[in-house]
């Protein structure tokens, strides 16, 4: 009852002597604190949105538009061509004005327009400007006349100063490729993969698609395209994400690590308190669009910002046919699950948003609280590891009402998840090898009941069990359907930035600043699981652990060359990394197979991601010269040379909207609206990619500052196989001398092992540097 006297702010009884009322003056200010900081947010809101929506031009040119034009007429010049004696001949039919008004109200009435007329041009030139992307394509340190004279237009028309979304209405639609040049370029990635047979078989299923039905879906796409902000993004989020009923665990989400060196404090509920408030910060950056937009070519080509919308309070809901996005404007709390209890923390007090030490109070009220979990209450995250349509079915049986769903509210509306991990996982020095795969796996599952899996963002500080050990490291684990691993690895690299390099700690390891024990102690959340809902979270915790428990994981730091080694050889260094993933699957499988990397599409409006089949002809080519003891180093050279050159090249038409993949998966989706059959789109999209790679992007290099702080390195992130006999890889290149790999598979594949597949890709990095005749030390 204590609690719900606290949560009003007046009491008051009836006597005799009439009303006598009771005002809490604490509760009153709370309050008003909180009305001013809703308002301040709106009016924040409010004023980004004028100056966004008149992007690239500024509120203050509207002054001096019309400041302009009133200084001409008052010259005797007449700016418009007529057009101000007209509106003045229609402001004259009115009667409620004089002369002197009319011409003024003229005046602003036309140097308006004109100043939204600018900024439509403006907008539209620079639009153009970024559709053509001729410059991607210029020779490797090299830059021609017209790119520069191109970069030179494109800074003119891009403003000053601008916030995270001024660029996207000026950013060109996703342009649909055409049929047959999808269909060839198909064609030529599967080449190296098939038989003759085979392949003669697919070639005529793909050239009728392309005389026949291809053409009737294309129409469709193209109507999209013109209608649509992104014509693949809505389908691909829906029926690739939304509509998938599988577990999200291992399947979906991927981790991110801490930095692999450095523990900045040993101390579980500091790291949480100043990292919790490090993103607390990026956030409200994000919420104020004070984020700068990222950029290519030295901050000159734009990319589309509109992931970074929902990266907070954001959640996914389950349903029995498809899921669907909970986004809200903001939350003010966080929920955070520590031995099988849940509790909600509110994140601001006196209308500001809690100190890092504050924070840390509240986490370690946390781990102090003696509770026990209530019934079913433990294990209750198991159902969003578990299938999809079970959480489903339980959600609205049992979750739909009462104090289920005011606890249920607090988990899907919070800001993020955070966990306090029970168990201990980190780099160790004195076993680096079985102490990182451990790590990884643990990120990516933990123990199938403590990750709230359907929350956007969950940050994961582990415990400490004494000073030896890595406890108080960092981590967390994100949804792939909401925000890309592009978008989530510049929040993660901000946050260890922030918190090693400007938060800091105090000497004991706490985090710096007081304690504040007027902040009310965190809210354990209530919940009645009846015995038929524990039934079915036991099932679910069944099926996520035989799925966690197939995961096999090998992740380890590469530190014989990095990227400044593979520059010297002028060649791109994800091209190399490539390919060398490609001899490595060579000499660990005895074939190819199609591979998977992930390329951004964010030079379009709404863009997301594309397909680069990095199997091609020419790397099959090159790993067979590697593997034929006859083939010279000059041979095997320049087959390397040409591989490189095209696997840059089909990056390129990625990242330009003439990828192979979306086009065809829309195209598919088209067809099944449609009700008609394609053979050939059937058997494109039911291949498996036996090699699914990504490179986690390095965003934060100035932040860190790595020549100063070389210790202070991140070893990235990873994710689950996307084929069942199949390896995913994910890759970080830091700095200039390391670069992290992470490999998983599944143990029941007897064709796969992490740990012999690192194996092979090591070795393959040092058999390609040493054709430049670089060793691991080289000084050359």
């Amino acid at each position: 009852m204590a609690e719900a006297h606290q949560a009003v702010a007046f009491q008051f009884t009836v006597t005799p002597d009439g009303i006598d009322l009771q005002l809490s003056h604490e509760a009153l200010k709370q309050i008003c604190l909180s009305g001013l900081h809703s308002w301040k947010k709106k009016f924040i809101r409010f004023k980004n949105g004028i100056i966004t929506g008149v992007y690239p031009a500024s509120p203050s040119s509207w002054l001096i538009v019309v400041v302009g034009v009133m200084s001409t007429m008052y010259a005797k010049i007449d700016p418009s061509l007529g057009i101000i004696a007209k509106i003045n001949q229609t402001l004259d039919r009115t009667g409620y004005m004089s002369d002197q008004t009319k011409n003024v109200v003229s005046g602003v009435l036309f140097g308006t327009g004109l100043w939204v007329a600018l900024i439509i041009t403006m907008r539209y030139s620079l639009k153009v400007l970024l559709s053509y992307h001729g410059w991607m394509f210029d020779e490797h340190g090299k830059m021609s006349r017209a790119t520069k004279i191109w970069m030179g237009m494109v800074k003119i028309l891009s403003g000053r100063k601008p916030m995270l979304y001024s660029f996207q209405t000026s950013l060109p639609r996703l342009p649909v490729p055409a049929v047959k040049d999808t269909v060839d370029r198909y064609l030529e990635s599967v080449r190296p993969l098939m038989k003759e047979e085979d392949f003669r078989r697919m070639t005529e299923l793909a050239q009728d698609f392309a005389i026949n039905l291809g053409p009737k879906l294309q129409w469709y796409l193209k109507l999209k395209s013109w209608w649509a902000m992104n014509y693949v993004s809505d389908w691909w989020e829906e029926y690739i994400y939304l509509r998938g009923r599988g577990p999200l665990m291992v399947n979906s989400n991927y981790y991110a690590m801490d930095l692999l060196y450095i523990v900045p404090t040993h101390i579980q509920a500091a790291r949480a308190g100043n990292t919790i408030h490090a993103i607390l910060l990026y956030r409200r950056q994000l919420d104020r669009e004070e984020l700068k937009p990222l950029c290519l070519l030295g901050s000159t080509i734009p990319l589309c910002s509109a992931q970074w919308e929902r990266m907070f309070n954001t959640s996914r809901i389950p349903g029995e046919e498809t899921d669907t996005i909970q986004h809200v404007k903001d939350s003010k709390h966080i929920v955070v699950y520590h031995r099988g209890r849940y509790f909600k923390v509110w994140l601001y007090h006196d209308g500001r948003l809690l100190k890092p030490r504050e924070i840390e109070q509240q986490i370690q009220r946390i781990l102090d609280d003696p509770s026990e979990p209530q019934a079913g209450e433990a294990k209750l995250a198991a159902l969003t590891a578990g299938e999809r349509v079970p959480w489903a079915r339980c959600r609205q049986a049992y979750f739909a009402r009462g104090k289920n769903k005011q606890s249920l509210d607090a988990v899907e509306k919070a800001a993020f998840f955070v966990t306090l991990d029970e168990t201990e996982q980190g780099y160790r020095k004195d076993d680096p090898d079985m102490s990182m795969d451990a790590y990884a796996k643990s990120l990516l599952h933990g123990q199938c009941f403590d990750r709230w899996l359907l929350l956007n963002l969950s940050i994961i500080p582990v415990k400490k069990e004494d000073l030896s050990t890595s406890g108080g490291q960092m981590h967390f684990i994100n949804n792939n359907d909401l925000p890309c691993v592009y978008c989530m690895s510049s929040v993660w690299q901000y946050v260890m930035a922030t918190d090693s390099f400007q938060l800091g700690y105090a000497e004991d390891g706490h985090c710096k600043g007081d304690t504040n024990l007027n902040i009310p102690y965190p809210t354990r959340l209530q919940w009645e699981i009846p015995e038929e809902c524990q039934e079915v979270i036991e099932t679910s915790l069944n099926s996520a652990n035989l799925l966690a428990d197939d995961v096999d994981f090998h992740s380890f730091p590469f530190n014989a060359f990095g990227k400044g080694l593979i520059k010297k050889c002028r060649t791109s260094p994800d091209a190399f990394v490539q390919l060398a993933l490609q001899l490595a699957h060579y000499k660990d499988m005895g074939k190819f197979c199609l591979t998977y990397e992930a390329s951004m599409t964010r030079l379009f409006r709404e863009g997301r991601t594309e397909t680069v089949r990095s199997c091609t002809t020419e790397s099959c080519n090159f790993v067979l010269a590697m593997m034929d003891p006859g083939q010279t180093v000059e041979q095997r050279l320049k087959l390397f040379r040409m591989a490189s050159e095209k696997h840059q090249l089909l990056y390129r038409l990625a990242m330009t909207g003439a990828g192979i993949d979306r086009h065809l998966f829309c195209l598919y989706v088209v067809s099944k609206y449609l009700a008609v059959d394609s053979p050939f789109l059937k058997e494109v999209l039911s291949e498996p990619w036996r090699l699914s790679t990504s490179q986690t992007p390095q965003q934060q290099v100035e932040l860190f500052n790595l020549e100063r702080n070389p210790d202070y390195v991140s070893s990235g992130g990873g994710f689950g196989p996307v084929a069942d006999d199949g390896y995913g890889v994910s890759y970080i290149l830091v700095g200039d001398k390391l670069i992290n790999f992470h490999v998983s598979s599944k143990f029941s594949s007897p064709e796969t092992d992490s740990h012999r597949f690192g194996k092979h890709l090591k070795q393959a990095m040092m058999d390609i540097i040493s054709l430049f005749g670089f060793s691991s030390n080289s000084k050359k």
